[in-house]
C-alpha cells in the first residue's frame, strides 16, 4: 500500500496478510484524489472514515492536510494495524479510531463532517442504508461531500443528493453533496 500524493507522498505500508478488508486499489484512490482535488480545500478539513479497513483513505487526507479525522472500523487486526501506521506517520494525535460497528457508529453519532467516505463490503446487503443514514442523520456540514465506494450491484444516480459518480472497472464512487450545500 502506498500513499499517493501530499506531504507523505510515496510513503508505503504492509497490511497483515489475511485482513478481512479489501483496501482501494491505488489507481482509484488517485483517481478519487484528482476529482476532490478541484472540489475539497484539505487544509483543516473534519473527515469521517466509515469501514475503514486498511485506513488508506484517511492517511491520504491527513497527507493533504486534514487535522480532525475519524475512522470507524470493527475488526481488531486491522484497527492495530491503523493504530501502528498512524504512529508511524506521526498523526496519532489527529485521528481519533473509532472500533465499532459502522451502522451502530451512524445511528449514534451527532458531529458534522466537511468530507465523508465509506468503503463498505461491496456484497452488504443493506448497501442502501450507508447514504440514508449520513443524509438523514445530518452528518454533512453545508457544502459537505459524502463519497460511498461501492461495486455496479448498486445505483444511486436518482437519489435527491446524487452530485457524480465515476467507475473504476469494478470499483465505483458515487459522490453526494449536502442538500443544504450553497
Amino acid at each position: 500500500m502506498r500513499i499517493v500524493s501530499g506531504a507523505f507522498g510515496g510513503r508505503r505500508f504492509s497490511p497483515p496478510a489475511k485482513i478481512p478488508a479489501r483496501p482501494t486499489t491505488e489507481l482509484a484512490r488517485e483517481g478519487l484524489f484528482n476529482i476532490l482535488n478541484s472540489v475539497v480545500d484539505f487544509d483543516g478539513l473534519k473527515t469521517l472514515d466509515l469501514f475503514g479497513g486498511t485506513g488508506s483513505v484517511t492517511y491520504e487526507l491527513a497527507s493533504r492536510g486534514a487535522v480532525d479525522l475519524t475512522i470507524v472500523e470493527r475488526d481488531r487486526t486491522t484497527t492495530d494495524f491503523i493504530k501502528k501506521t498512524l504512529t508511524d506517520l506521526d498523526i496519532a494525535d489527529i485521528v481519533r479510531l473509532v472500533k465499532d460497528d459502522a451502522f451502530k457508529f451512524l445511528k449514534q453519532c451527532t458531529d458534522q463532517f466537511d468530507f465523508i467516505f465509506a468503503d463498505p463490503p461491496y456484497a452488504l446487503a443493506n448497501m442502501d442504508e450507508v447514504p440514508k443514514l449520513v443524509l438523514e442523520h445530518h452528518l454533512l456540514l453545508p457544502g459537505g461531500i459524502f463519497v460511498l465506494e461501492h461495486s455496479g450491484r448498486n445505483d444511486y444516480q436518482l437519489h435527491p443528493c446524487f452530485w457524480r459518480m465515476k467507475n473504476y472497472g469494478t470499483t465505483i464512487f458515487t459522490f453526494f453533496r449536502n442538500p443544504t450545500a450553497p
